[in-house]
């Protein structure tokens, strides 16, 4: 190597935790002319909780440092390129010796992610350099038959990410079988849940790992013309691939008899949509793409058969896609060693909520919840104890804590009342309504329902109501029940998969905390101290100095008593707003 290499993310999150401030403060010192690298960019490496995140990769090694602002990027440069002394306080992950974070790495099986933080997503070469675009040429040079290229698929044992689980390979074979002139292959970049994150990431950071993907699905099935459809409020995403399709069209992966394969001509192009959750459903998302409102339509027929323009279509998300390339590359039997007999290869997770270590990882299916939560992710938060996870997005499950040894796989997972989803996970501590956390999530797929289905239009505001005079102490015997039967009839009732699985959230908290929700009604109490109708503010006796802080904040002077002295909060003037609470240095306000 010529030169040291210096190595900025600038995904999304790196950007949001100031990556660019710090890339620019790099450049310019570059500029001065007094020190010799190559400055390089980047996307998202997974290590959200460390952002920004330089790695730097010189003659000794690579040394991946985290954190780093302006003044520490100067710093890098001064001590560990001129100076030849690296910073070990700063570094998040090394080859030469051990920094604490080993564990976040260790687990993790990286096919999906096999791109993303290793390369510049905007350099096609960058791509090819690490096997890129070799699947299509391995396709192309050993004619490997469209027929072959599902079974291949099929072998693998991938399901698809997107939430629903279903086979990749028998989704691309119905779709095969469907003659027609033209069929269009769509990459779904729009789902709206915490998992879209991943989707995100990966967009920004391997680009063309998604399209070969989609390239060789549109082979398979015989599909002439490619849609990705990603939300418009990814416009890094969006910029990154629309520089990707560019690229792959002036080098033959895209337009006509690709890679020579006479007669297999194929063009992509990005449709941006308004981030409707309701169009993570495909034919919705069809509708949107067709420029008609996103809505579901019945089925039969499916996709396959009559999809896009009523042609036939084959649609997978972006992790889907991602996996191609490296099945048809590796083999199916190398893909189907990861993974359980049902649930093969690996799943990507946007690890996030009250965790140590926040961000992206990519594990094999089968892990434990425990060993993602606590040897990976670090475990909870400031000591306090893990409660429950929510598992597949809004719409997914909550599961408590003593279930933390459940495998992470679509039927293990499906058991227990959650899914798999498009790979969401928040993680909860003992702070954490369940109550309040079910209405959370509730509010979001009400506003996010596209009205066409009755039960979900208006059962899923029918039961936020419930849960809203749940947590402002108003709840009444018999809610629980109402919200049971609200939650069946709106799954059995709604035509797509919003409807089928909004309830989820509250089926499984009213299924393991039954009890905050008796608490909350019976009581007027809440447990995890969250909802604040239900809260009750005291002042310890023993504790208190009299120092007036309390007195002084209060908005409604609710608190008395003279200085030095007791003092006194009067519960009718209380508004429970919790300031005297946060402000007392002597903690000497009581929270029941």
């Amino acid at each position: 190597m010529s030169k040291t290499q210096v190595i900025v993310g600038l995904g999304s999150c790196g950007i949001a935790a100031g990556a660019s401030k710090v890339y620019n403060k790099l450049q310019a010192i570059k500029d001065m002319g007094n020190v010799d690298f190559i400055l390089k960019k980047t996307s998202c490496i997974g290590m959200c909780y460390k952002e920004p995140l330089v790695e730097i990769i010189d003659e000794n090694g690579s040394f991946l440092y985290g954190n780093i602002n302006e003044d520490k990027a100067a710093e890098l440069i001064q001590e560990h390129i001129l100076n030849k002394n690296p910073l070990q306080n700063y570094v998040v992950k090394s080859e030469l010796f051990k920094t604490g974070e080993e564990d976040f790495f260790e687990s993790q099986v990286k096919i999906v992610l096999r791109n993303c933080g290793y390369i510049e997503p905007e350099d096609i070469n960058e791509y090819i350099a690490r096997t890129g675009y070799e699947a299509l040429k391995k396709i192309a040079k050993n004619n490997i038959s469209r027929e072959d290229i599902i079974k291949t698929v099929k072998d693998s044992g991938l399901r698809g990410r997107g939430g629903g689980g279903f086979s990749t390979g028998m989704k691309w074979q119905f779709a095969y079988n469907y003659q027609s002139e033209e069929k269009f292959i769509i990459c779904n970049a729009d789902e709206g849940d915490p998992g879209a994150f991943m989707d995100r990431s990966v967009l920004e950071g391997d680009p063309h790992s998604v399209i070969e993907g989609m390239i060789i699905g549109a082979y398979a099935i015989g599909a002439n013309q490619g849609v990705i459809y990603c939300r418009a409020e990814y416009p890094l995403a969006i910029k990154r691939l629309n520089i990707a399709l560019a690229q792959a069209r002036e080098r033959g992966f895209l337009g006509n008899n690709i890679c020579g394969i006479t007669g297999f001509n194929l063009d992509i192009y990005v449709k941006e949509g308004a981030g409707a959750f309701v169009c993570g459903e495909e034919t919705a998302l069809m509708a949107s793409i067709e420029g008609e409102r996103g809505m579901p339509r019945k089925r039969p027929p499916f996709p396959a058969e009559s999809g896009l323009w009523r042609k036939p279509s084959n649609i997978n998300n972006v992790e889907t896609f991602a996996n191609i390339p490296w099945i048809i590359y590796n083999g199916a039997e190398a893909y189907a060693k990861y993974g359980t007999p049902k649930s093969a290869g690996t799943k990507v997770f946007a690890v996030t909520g009250k965790i140590s270590r926040g961000g992206l990882v990519e594990v094999p299916l089968g892990i434990t919840i425990n060993d993602i939560i606590f040897k990976i992710g670090g475990g909870i938060q400031n000591g306090k104890k893990f409660k429950a996870v929510q598992l597949g997005g809004p719409s997914g499950g909550c599961i408590p804590a003593y279930m933390g040894d459940t495998i992470v796989d679509y039927d293990s997972l499906s058991s227990t009342g959650a899914i798999m989803g498009s790979g969401g996970m928040v993680v909860m501590d003992e702070t954490t309504c369940m109550v309040d956390m079910a209405k959370f999530f509730l509010d979001f797929t009400a506003k996010e329902s596209c009205g066409k289905c009755t039960f979900c239009r208006i059962g899923t505001k029918r039961m936020l109501e419930i849960l809203t005079r749940i947590t402002e102490g108003k709840g009444e015997e018999g809610d629980i029940e109402k919200l049971e039967e609200l939650s069946y009839k709106i799954i059995d009732n709604s035509l797509c998969a919003l409807g089928q699985t909004a309830p989820n959230p509250v089926l499984t908290t009213i299924k393991y905390f039954r009890e905050e929700y008796e608490a909350h009604i019976r009581d007027k109490k809440c447990p995890a101290k969250k909802c604040r109708a239900l809260l009750t503010y005291t002042v310890i006796e023993d504790k208190c100095t009299g120092c007036t802080v309390c007195a002084k904040n209060c908005p409604t002077q609710a608190i008395s008593g003279e200085r030095k002295m007791v003092h006194f909060i009067d519960q009718d003037k209380c508004i429970k707003c919790g300031v005297c609470f946060s402000k007392c240095k002597f903690e000497a306000i009581s929270l029941t």
